[in-house]
């Protein structure tokens, strides 16, 4: 059965068009709640937000979607992706639902579910829960096996005593003065809070949510206004999170980008020198940069690449018993703490280390030098250009050119008509000559 609303993370797209609108989410409350109604006990959903306008439509329309077929729902307001899975697991919940369309404008939304373990749906239960939407009929509940819906109060300060405890007792934050920009999203409250609980000097921005700024010219898709005010007030640090808040990209002192992968680098490699790294290595995706990979290689680690998309990080990291994956993007996941991508988490490890070694950030966080890399978009009309004869060929050229001095990674885009082109090497003027000849190939078979 091919996918027809559940992409690489969820359900997203513009609200109130295509199948993003109240009547959607509500047919999705009753097939998720109908495919999770195993067994005797009572069923229970947990459902979090973000700040976006459209969440309190979304959120409605999705409760009386799960109470119309029996499962009692459990409201916690604006909190990360990550508390909401946090939450289903240690509510003993069914099933965990998150509004958000992450780093997207006001204009979109989205729906991601979890597990009764935590973890982001399986593709099967994906298929499952699609068929249930395609065949619709739900079997609704009787009268009196309607389910209730119950809104608790405490949420943020069970998500911030767990984002605490991800760090040893003996870690303090005291003398650090950090920017922290929250994107005016859903982690607006809980990650000032817990950075200030740990001692350090706060300086938030990004934290005055009106329903149409989540994202707009701040948090880690947009990074220069954390850049002014870290310099401007001669902060240690500045960390950025998105609009659900499963994301981090930080800025060093000198107002300087810090990446995922320097975030991986960082986190791996002392977590290896702790005792603490498991699976001998770090998984990330094809687009984390080759330094990346030469870097853990001199540490005696291995980086294991996989699709992109954090599920697939995820997925590797299960199934190969690691303990630390990401994106060059900034989803950190460390199933230590989490099941998965949790931006204050991830930035309470770079904390801690800064505290331990007592470097300035622009020291610390930049531990290898990126090797040149370069991504390009072509967009099409229709069909699927990498079939054709042409583009593999040029492609096949590219690799025969880059092998042992890069790497080249070509793939359709998951969400929109485009091919993505990216290629690295240790030349940047063949790196570029490259990436051109291949999408002026692939635009002239696409045109």
């Amino acid at each position: 059965m091919t996918r027809k609303f559940f992409g690489t993370d969820g359900i997203r797209g513009r609200t109130n068009q295509g199948f993003m609108t109240a009547a959607m989410a509500m047919a999705v409350g009753q097939a998720a709640g109908a495919h999770f109604l195993r067994g005797t006990h009572k069923h229970r959903v947990v459902i979090g937000k973000d700040t976006r306008l459209s969440g309190y439509m979304m959120e409605n329309a999705l409760v009386a979607g799960f109470t119309s077929v029996g499962m009692d729902v459990v409201l916690v307001g604006p909190m990360p992706t990550p508390a909401v899975a946090l939450l289903t697991r240690s509510m003993r919940a069914d099933l965990g639902v998150m509004i958000s369309a992450s780093h997207n404008p006001f204009q979109d939304n989205g729906i991601k579910l979890f597990g009764p373990d935590g973890f982001k749906l399986s593709d099967e239960d994906e298929m499952q829960i699609e068929a249930l939407l395609e065949q619709g009929n739900p079997q609704l509940a009787a009268s009196e096996a309607i389910g209730r819906a119950r809104r608790i109060e405490d949420a943020r300060g069970r998500y911030i005593h767990a984002v605490k405890a991800s760090l040893p007792d003996q870690v303090r934050l005291d003398g650090l003065k950090i920017v922290v920009d929250c994107a005016h999203g859903a982690a607006y409250q809980v990650a000032p809070s817990a950075f200030w609980e740990l001692g350090a000097e706060v300086i938030a921005i990004g934290v005055t949510p009106n329903g149409l700024n989540i994202n707009d010219r701040v948090g880690s898709t947009h990074v220069e206004a954390m850049q002014e005010r870290v310099v401007a007030s001669g902060a240690d640090i500045g960390i950025a999170l998105d609009g659900d808040a499963d994301r981090l990209i930080v800025v060093d002192e000198k107002g300087s980008i810090v990446d995922g992968d320097q975030i991986m680098a960082l986190i791996g490699s002392s977590w290896a020198r702790q005792g603490r790294l498991r699976g001998g290595g770090v998984v990330a995706t094809v687009m984390s940069n080759l330094g990346l990979e030469r870097y853990l290689g001199g540490q005696g680690l291995e980086l294991v690449r996989t699709k992109v998309g954090d599920r697939y990080v995820l997925g590797a990291m299960r199934a190969g018993g690691y303990n630390v994956g990401g994106e060059q993007s900034g989803h950190m996941i460390l199933t230590d703490h989490a099941t998965t991508g949790d931006g204050t988490v991830a930035a309470l490890q770079v904390l801690a280390e800064l505290v331990r070694e007592g470097k300035p950030a622009s020291e610390l966080l930049h531990l290898f030098d990126p090797v040149p890399q370069l991504l390009k978009n072509v967009r099409f009309g229709g069909g699927k250009p990498l079939d054709n004869s042409r583009v593999q060929q040029v492609i096949a050229d590219a690799e025969d050119e880059l092998r042992g001095k890069g790497r080249l990674v070509i793939r359709p885009s998951g969400t929109e008509p485009v091919i993505r082109v990216m290629a690295e090497g240790d030349d940047a003027t063949q790196v570029e000559a490259v990436v051109d000849r291949i999408c002026a190939v692939v635009a002239e078979v696409a045109a």
